[in-house]
Protein backbone atom coordinates (compact mmCIF):
# COMPACT_ATOMS: atom_id res chain seq x y z
CA UNK A 1 0.00 0.00 0.00
CA UNK A 2 1.30 3.67 -0.72
CA UNK A 3 0.16 6.94 -0.03
CA UNK A 4 -0.07 9.91 -1.78
CA UNK A 5 -0.21 13.72 -0.66
CA UNK A 6 -2.72 16.28 -2.68
CA UNK A 7 -2.59 19.60 -1.50
CA UNK A 8 -6.18 21.84 -1.91
CA UNK A 9 -7.65 24.68 -0.44
CA UNK A 10 -7.40 25.08 3.13
CA UNK A 11 -10.96 24.21 4.58
CA UNK A 12 -12.48 22.84 1.94
CA UNK A 13 -10.85 19.07 2.00
CA UNK A 14 -14.11 17.71 2.66
CA UNK A 15 -16.23 19.85 -0.19
CA UNK A 16 -13.44 18.89 -2.65
CA UNK A 17 -13.76 15.45 -1.35
CA UNK A 18 -17.09 15.29 -2.17
CA UNK A 19 -17.12 17.43 -5.10
CA UNK A 20 -14.34 14.42 -6.68
CA UNK A 21 -16.78 11.82 -5.81
CA UNK A 22 -19.54 13.16 -7.76
CA UNK A 23 -17.54 13.82 -10.68
CA UNK A 24 -15.72 10.98 -10.98
CA UNK A 25 -17.57 8.06 -9.14
CA UNK A 26 -15.33 5.23 -11.21
CA UNK A 27 -12.49 6.25 -9.47
CA UNK A 28 -12.40 3.78 -6.65
CA UNK A 29 -9.32 5.06 -4.74
CA UNK A 30 -9.44 5.65 -0.72
CA UNK A 31 -9.01 9.11 0.28
CA UNK A 32 -8.39 10.07 3.44
CA UNK A 33 -8.71 13.44 5.61
CA UNK A 34 -7.39 13.10 8.85
CA UNK A 35 -9.09 15.33 11.29
CA UNK A 36 -9.57 16.03 15.12
CA UNK A 37 -12.15 17.29 17.61
CA UNK A 38 -11.78 19.65 19.79
CA UNK A 39 -13.96 21.55 22.38
CA UNK A 40 -13.76 25.50 21.72
CA UNK A 41 -14.77 28.19 24.49
CA UNK A 42 -16.72 31.02 22.72
CA UNK A 43 -18.58 33.90 24.22
CA UNK A 44 -18.20 31.38 27.62
CA UNK A 45 -19.86 28.48 26.05
CA UNK A 46 -18.29 25.28 25.01
CA UNK A 47 -18.67 24.85 21.14
CA UNK A 48 -17.58 21.15 20.26
CA UNK A 49 -15.45 21.73 16.79
CA UNK A 50 -13.68 19.91 14.33
CA UNK A 51 -10.95 20.41 11.77
CA UNK A 52 -7.95 18.95 9.67
CA UNK A 53 -4.69 17.28 11.31
CA UNK A 54 -2.98 18.12 7.90
CA UNK A 55 -4.82 21.66 7.03
CA UNK A 56 -5.01 21.90 3.13
CA UNK A 57 -4.05 18.19 2.55
CA UNK A 58 -5.90 14.70 1.69
CA UNK A 59 -4.10 11.73 1.41
CA UNK A 60 -4.59 8.64 -1.68
CA UNK A 61 -4.11 4.86 -0.36
CA UNK A 62 -3.14 2.98 -3.53
CA UNK A 63 -2.30 -1.11 -4.13
CA UNK A 64 -0.71 -0.02 -7.40
CA UNK A 65 1.13 3.40 -7.90
CA UNK A 66 -0.04 3.53 -11.80
CA UNK A 67 -3.77 3.83 -10.43
CA UNK A 68 -2.57 7.98 -9.46
CA UNK A 69 -0.72 8.11 -12.83
CA UNK A 70 -3.72 6.81 -14.26
CA UNK A 71 -6.39 9.10 -12.67
CA UNK A 72 -4.28 12.07 -12.20
CA UNK A 73 -6.09 14.55 -14.56
CA UNK A 74 -9.01 13.90 -12.86
CA UNK A 75 -7.94 14.86 -9.38
CA UNK A 76 -6.29 17.93 -11.02
CA UNK A 77 -9.37 19.07 -12.88
CA UNK A 78 -11.52 19.27 -9.83
CA UNK A 79 -12.18 22.51 -8.38
CA UNK A 80 -9.98 23.29 -5.06
CA UNK A 81 -6.90 20.87 -6.23
CA UNK A 82 -3.44 22.41 -5.94
CA UNK A 83 -0.93 20.01 -6.59
CA UNK A 84 0.44 16.65 -5.72
CA UNK A 85 3.37 16.19 -3.65
CA UNK A 86 6.63 16.35 -4.15
CA UNK A 87 5.19 18.38 -7.29
CA UNK A 88 2.91 18.05 -10.22
CA UNK A 89 6.18 16.75 -12.12
CA UNK A 90 7.27 14.70 -9.67
CA UNK A 91 4.41 12.59 -7.71
CA UNK A 92 5.90 10.38 -5.31
CA UNK A 93 4.64 8.35 -1.82
CA UNK A 94 5.00 9.38 1.08
CA UNK A 95 7.91 7.62 3.06
CA UNK A 96 9.92 7.37 6.61
CA UNK A 97 8.97 9.58 8.87
CA UNK A 98 5.98 11.76 6.77
CA UNK A 99 4.12 8.05 5.85
CA UNK A 100 4.32 7.00 9.55
CA UNK A 101 2.83 10.61 11.14
CA UNK A 102 -0.10 9.95 8.38
CA UNK A 103 -0.69 6.16 9.44
CA UNK A 104 -0.53 7.23 12.97
CA UNK A 105 -3.58 9.55 12.39
CA UNK A 106 -5.40 7.09 9.43
CA UNK A 107 -4.85 3.61 10.81
CA UNK A 108 -3.95 3.91 14.83
CA UNK A 109 -6.33 6.90 15.46
CA UNK A 110 -9.19 6.50 13.13
CA UNK A 111 -10.84 9.29 11.01
CA UNK A 112 -11.28 11.41 13.99
CA UNK A 113 -8.71 12.08 16.66
CA UNK A 114 -10.64 12.43 19.97
CA UNK A 115 -9.72 13.32 23.14
CA UNK A 116 -6.11 11.84 24.63
CA UNK A 117 -5.88 10.37 28.22
CA UNK A 118 -2.86 11.72 30.48
CA UNK A 119 -1.22 12.26 33.55
CA UNK A 120 1.57 14.24 34.64
CA UNK A 121 3.99 12.79 36.73
CA UNK A 122 6.22 13.56 39.57
CA UNK A 123 8.51 16.07 37.14
CA UNK A 124 5.38 17.63 36.05
CA UNK A 125 5.91 15.44 32.56
CA UNK A 126 2.76 14.71 30.40
CA UNK A 127 2.39 10.85 29.91
CA UNK A 128 0.14 9.72 27.42
CA UNK A 129 -1.90 6.50 28.95
CA UNK A 130 -4.38 6.49 25.42
CA UNK A 131 -6.18 8.45 22.54
CA UNK A 132 -4.05 10.20 19.40
CA UNK A 133 -1.46 11.55 21.11
CA UNK A 134 0.18 8.27 22.22
CA UNK A 135 3.22 7.75 20.23
CA UNK A 136 3.73 10.87 19.57
CA UNK A 137 5.12 12.47 22.80
CA UNK A 138 8.38 13.43 21.73
CA UNK A 139 6.74 16.12 19.23
CA UNK A 140 4.73 17.93 22.34
CA UNK A 141 6.03 21.45 22.36
CA UNK A 142 3.86 22.76 24.93
CA UNK A 143 1.14 21.34 27.35
CA UNK A 144 -1.92 23.94 28.44
CA UNK A 145 -2.94 22.52 31.32
CA UNK A 146 -5.87 24.43 31.99
CA UNK A 147 -7.44 24.44 28.42
CA UNK A 148 -6.22 20.44 28.08
CA UNK A 149 -4.14 20.91 25.10
CA UNK A 150 -1.02 19.81 23.83
CA UNK A 151 0.66 21.13 20.94
CA UNK A 152 2.54 19.45 18.79
CA UNK A 153 4.78 19.70 15.92
CA UNK A 154 4.46 17.82 12.94
CA UNK A 155 6.09 17.67 9.85
CA UNK A 156 5.43 16.80 6.16
CA UNK A 157 7.66 16.98 3.25
CA UNK A 158 10.35 19.26 4.57
CA UNK A 159 7.65 21.39 5.52
CA UNK A 160 7.23 22.13 9.76
CA UNK A 161 3.86 23.06 11.35
CA UNK A 162 1.89 23.12 15.01
CA UNK A 163 -1.52 21.84 15.82
CA UNK A 164 -3.56 21.37 19.14
CA UNK A 165 -4.75 17.64 20.16
CA UNK A 166 -7.02 17.37 22.78
CA UNK A 167 -6.18 15.65 26.13
CA UNK A 168 -8.05 15.39 29.40
CA UNK A 169 -6.18 14.40 33.03
CA UNK A 170 -7.11 11.17 34.53
CA UNK A 171 -6.80 10.84 38.19
CA UNK A 172 -3.54 9.33 40.03
CA UNK A 173 -5.96 6.15 40.90
CA UNK A 174 -6.32 5.46 36.90
CA UNK A 175 -2.63 5.71 36.47
CA UNK A 176 -0.95 2.11 35.02
CA UNK A 177 0.81 0.54 37.99
CA UNK A 178 -0.56 2.53 40.58
CA UNK A 179 -0.52 1.28 43.84
CA UNK A 180 -4.54 1.98 45.73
Amino acid sequence: MNYFAIQVKTRSEEKYIKLFRALHPEVRIPIHFPQRKMDIRKGGRIIPAASGIFPGYIFLEVEDDEDIFKHQWEFRRTDGFFRFLKSNQNITPLTDRDLEIVLHFIKKVGPVAGTSRVYFNENSRIVVVEGPLMGLEGNIIKVDKRKGRAKIKLDLYNDSFSIDLAFEVIGAAARPGSIL
